[in-house]
Order: C-alpha cells, then structure tokens, then sequence
C-alpha cells in the first residue's frame, strides 16, 4: 500500500530539487525565469508569489519538471529584457546554470546521508574480515577477525573507530589525501593491541575508484562462514549442507570467515571443470565430513563456482551517532562511493565488461520506495540518498538530451570559442532523446522480468 505514495513522493522531492538548483543559480546569475513546473500533463496546480516574474506550476504526472527561463531561441525577447535572456549570459553563467541541477541532487545526498549519521543508525562493527591474499592489507600483517579501535595518519593522533563505514572513510581519505594509514588493532583473545601502517601513499588520485578496497585488501566486515538459504536442487543441496552449517575447512585449509569461505568456492574451478572438495562442517555441535562439487558459472570472462547457497553470516552490528563534521563527512564520502560506483558500472555497461541486465526502471524504483518507507524513516531516507546520487550522476552523463550534454557544448565553446550551431544541436538532441527513449525500454524491460521471475 505504501509503493506508490512512497514512489510519488521521493519523484518529487528529488525532481523539485534537482529544478530549484537550476532556479536559484539562474536568478544569482540574473537570467528571468518563467516558469518552474514539476510534473507533466494537467495541471492541478498554480500560483506567482506577489513581486516574482516566475509561474510555479504542479502537474499531474510527477515523471519530471523543467525551468523555463526567457531565452531568444525560444521566443522574442524585448531587447530591454535581453540581458535578462539565458542566451546572452556568459559561458560561466550558463554552465552554472546548468551544472547546478546535477550538484543540487548530489549536495541533497550528502544531507540525507549526514541526517541519518547525525540522528543514529545501525552499521557494521569495525571487524576486519580476512584480507585477500597478496593485497596491501595482507603484506602488512592484518590477519581477519581483528577490531578496529582507533584509525589515524600519524600514529600519535589516533581518533576511535566506532563502525566499518568509518573504516571504509578512513581508507578513501587516506587514499585521496596521499597518506599512510595507522589502524590500531585488537582481537576478543587478546588484551593487548597492535599497529600496522598502510602505506596508501603509494596510491594516485587514479586509483580511488570503487574497486579501491579490493586493491588494498578489506572489502567488507567479518562474517562467520556459515551456510543459509540452501535452494532446491542447488550443489549445496546436493553435498548435504543445510543451513547452519559452519565451514571449518575446505580440503587442507581452515576457513577464516565468510568472505574466505566464498573465495575459496569460487575458486574451486580446475581447467574450466568444477573440483570436488571435501568440507568439514560443524551442524549443532557434531563435526561432519562432507563431499562439495560446485556448479559453475560465468562472471565476465571468468568461470567461478558456485554452490546455490547465502554465504557467510550477517555482521554484527553496532549504533552509531555522528557528531555534525562528522556526519557531514560520512555524507560526502558515501556520496563519492555511489556515484563512482554508478560511473563505473555505467562504463562497463557501455563496453560489454557488465550486463544491460544492472539497469533499472521506474517499477524497480518503486518497489524499493515501498519496501524502504515500510521500513522506517531511516531506510527511507536511505534511499532517497542513493537515487538522488544516481539521478545527479545521470544527468552529468555527457548525452545530449542531459545536462551533461549541454556541459559538452559548452565545454566545446570554450575550446573553441564558437557555439555548437542550432542545426548541430537539433541533431544531437534527436540522437540523444533517441538513445535515451532505448536505455529506458531496457530498464522497463528488465523490470518486469523481474517482477514476473
């Protein structure tokens, strides 16, 4: 029931901030704006606060909105007005303009995000799951399974960590900032605590993309390496796993933790052929021996295994409360996360490396609102930080329809010092409304194989 009030009102909160960014920096930039609209089709609504020259309207149907602003290209414009006209602002003025609607979404997730830290959410404790071998975390001497205590760039100016967000924000600052990361670590056998330096120095600004934590080796919390959710007819049914089961060891090696457990499984291929292992599992007290054959499965160019089973166990979690600085900063990293993360998805797409099938449409987006507001204010807004960066990020993207595709001209104007002619634009546009009507069929159809499978 709560699908499509939740739906409707995360479109036009987002969508009415995304228009009042252009509003606000075209009238800072003293370009008239005629008309804010936020929905389409008839209208039901409509009003001019007394001294403004600008017409607010509410249509009914909330699947966008635009801002009118007095423009030469679009109608006479009264030559004692033209200064007045979006048309004859300078290139600045205009790239502002357009720039600000993307920014607005993006600086409204950052405020989502930081609301949420500063009112109290549960996450993550700051336990270190097993480093991948070979990785930066694992050359240093981090183990797995050790709690993260205090986090700092000099080891006398350690500051307590609380979660693995704050973990995951220590490691991007260090990261973008050039600097070697001192984590003090503890463990629950262990009274004592140790130190070890990430020397992330040796990191670019380049290198911070979404797959920075698997480059240094600490992708996510400890889990145990436990079994759930066994589907019918899966290896795991097949091997005689149910859940519960406790993976000890796989072959000779012990198993660590949930992410080990699913490193091993998917790497449980021998020449392009599944390798049979035998599994020592703890089901209720009892210790088993269990013979495991994997299925396998294509993920890119890679032949993996799998099992058909929920691996690992949930993490154990822990309330958190930010201060203001420090909500704001989780904000704005886990801003930069998504939308990085949305990029590069983006390009993988575009390139064939990742399936059309990550596209999602207005169905999917509602079915997440509803779930979202049914479970609480939080996760509410949650979401609507998540699809404010991804709205932001999409309208950046450089197709002409978008305000990306308007930045390109511009950005050509200034290259050039010519203007993209009308003609030239016409075309563009068309191209772009074109690809843009095709991306959307794709996400419609993938949600309703959703919906239907």
């Amino acid at each position: 029931m709560m699908t499509l009030p939740a739906f409707l009102v995360a479109l036009a909160l987002l969508i009415a901030v995304h228009e009042y960014g252009h509003y606000r920096v075209a009238l800072a930039c003293g370009v008239r704006v005629l008309r804010f609209s936020i929905g389409f089709g008839p209208t039901i609504a409509r009003w001019q606060p007394k001294g403004s020259t600008t017409e607010f309207v509410l249509g009914a149907f909330p699947l966008g909105g635009y801002v009118k602003m007095l423009d030469e290209r679009e109608g006479a414009v009264p030559p004692e007005q033209r200064h007045l006209a979006f048309n004859t602002q300078p290139l600045r003025a205009r790239t502002a303009i357009v720039a600000a609607g993307p920014l607005a979404n993006l600086l409204l997730a950052v405020l989502l995000f930081a609301v949420v830290g500063w009112s109290g959410v549960q996450e993550a404790q700051p336990v270190l799951a097993s480093p991948q071998a070979g990785s930066l975390a694992a050359r240093v001497g981090v183990l797995g399974g050790e709690r993260v205590e205090r986090a700092g760039f000099e080891a006398d100016s350690l500051q307590a960590v609380q979660s693995f967000a704050e973990v995951r924000e220590w490691l991007t600052r260090a990261a973008l900032g050039g600097k070697d990361l001192t984590l003090e670590l503890a463990t629950k056998e262990q009274a004592a605590r140790r130190t070890v330096v990430l020397p992330l120095s040796e990191f670019q600004s380049a290198d911070v993309t979404p797959e920075l934590f698997g480059k240094i080796g600490l992708t996510g919390p400890w889990t145990q390496a436990l079994i759930g959710e066994v589907q019918a007819g899966s290896a795991a049914q097949r091997g005689g796993l149910l859940n519960g089961d406790r993976v000890l060891r796989i072959g000779a090696e012990p198993v660590a933790d949930g992410r080990q457990l699913r490193e091993r499984i998917r790497a449980s291929v021998q020449d392009g052929k599944p390798w049979t292992q035998t599994w020592s599992i703890e089901r209720s007290g009892t210790l088993l021996e269990l013979e495991l054959t994997p299925e396998l499965r294509q993920d890119g160019t890679q032949t993996v295994g799998k099992i058909g089973a929920y691996v690992g166990s949930a993490p154990a979690w822990v309330t958190v409360q930010r201060g203001p600085l420090d909500g704001l900063w989780m904000g704005l990293v886990r801003t930069w996360d998504i939308g990085a993360t949305s990029l590069s998805l983006m390009g993988k797409m575009v390139v064939g490396e990742a399936s059309l099938k990550n596209l999602s449409g207005p169905l999917t987006i509602a079915d997440y609102a509803g779930k979202s507001a049914s479970q609480g204010w939080t996760s509410y807004l949650l979401f609507l930080a998540v699809i404010s960066v991804s709205l932001g990020v999409l309208n950046l993207l450089p197709l002409p329809v978008l305000d990306g595709g308007h930045l390109m001209y511009y950005l050509w104007e200034g290259l050039t010092g010519t203007r993209v002619s009308d003609a030239w634009m016409d075309r563009l546009q068309r191209g772009g409304v074109a690809l843009l009507l095709m991306v959307m069929s794709i996400a419609l159809f993938n949600d309703v194989t959703r919906l239907l499978g």
